[in-house]
């Protein structure tokens, strides 16, 4: 039983790397990424998605969302006035495990809402945002994201194909310098326009402009064909997921991960001190952990 379970997730891992025509060029990249850990999973969403597997999907697809972008000028004007308050900003604990490596090259967040977590502070400080995405059922992650001029995110995927990406353009350079790349096809954001795309593809973002980029970013549940797989996903969003919810301000709701992850990162810092001094002691010691944790799972 151990081993056609192992067996399953190594299939479905490997589905998951080969999907799209970029890839990751390394191969302890694509055997490493965490990706794999929920491919099973993600293949059931792949399986069962009612929308195209393709990187970018048509927003018409989800008309819903209209009322999202009918009212971006209202949503750029909290977004505004929170940032004059500097409270977009990057998480001053390491309390944001989705999100900690993307601060590195200043990239900053608010949050909305997040499978389920009560944000206080986005109630208090973006009513008007918060009330209009809680009459969409679909919307189970809200921020506004900011790319100031010359920050870029470097390639990755996201792990979790229950969901799709939404951006809508609030006050952006309104440049081809300031775009997505997902699977290798690019978009330029643009005020008051919006796109959807696969977060599951690898996709990387920057801007090389002088100037700011901020989106309204969504975490839309994906729509698949099989009730029991849809009931599946929503368990997910709010047991899963929700243990990733993070704080804008203190007094905000803090989920079970994020709550362990400053610990977690303890650990991760102790390694990359052992790949400073000596790589090949550092893969040696990674791969044999994930040796250990592979027979723990599935064949003890």
């Amino acid at each position: 039983m151990g081993v056609a379970v192992f067996l399953l997730f190594v299939m479905c891992a490997f589905y998951v790397q080969s999907r799209g025509v970029v890839k990751h060029s390394k191969l302890s990249r694509r055997i490493t990424d965490h990706s794999n850990f929920l491919g099973p999973i993600n293949c059931l969403f792949y399986l069962f998605s009612r929308v195209k597997k393709s990187p970018f999907i048509d927003v018409k697809e989800f008309p819903e969302l209209k009322v999202v972008e009918d009212n971006w000028e209202m949503i750029r004007d909290e977004a505004l006035v929170l940032n004059s308050s500097a409270q977009i900003k990057a998480s001053e604990d390491l309390d944001d495990l989705g999100f900690n490596s993307f601060f590195r090259t200043g990239w900053k967040r608010f949050y909305l809402k997040w499978y389920g977590a009560d944000l206080k502070s986005a109630k208090q400080l973006c009513p008007n945002t918060v009330a209009l995405l809680s009459t969409v059922p679909g919307v189970k992650g809200a921020m506004f994201a900011m790319l100031p001029p010359g920050a870029r995110l470097v390639k990755h995927r996201d792990p979790y194909a229950g969901s799709l990406r939404y951006h809508l353009g609030l006050v952006t350079p309104n440049s081809d310098d300031c775009h997505i790349v997902v699977d290798g096809i690019q978009y330029s954001w643009r005020d008051g326009e919006s796109v959807m795309f696969d977060e599951t593809f690898i996709h990387y973002a920057e801007n090389k402009t002088d100037q700011n980029r901020i989106v309204l970013f969504l975490d839309v549940k994906r729509p698949v064909s099989f009730f029991l797989v849809d009931w599946f996903n929503e368990f997910l969003s709010y047991t899963l997921l929700a243990a990733s919810a993070t704080k804008n301000v203190k007094g905000d709701k803090v989920g079970f991960l994020n709550k362990i992850f400053a610990y977690v990162y303890k650990i991760r810092v102790v390694g990359k001190k052992v790949k400073a001094f000596n790589k090949p002691l550092y893969y040696f010691l990674q791969y044999a952990l994930y040796i250990y944790l592979i027979y723990i799972i599935f064949f003890k």
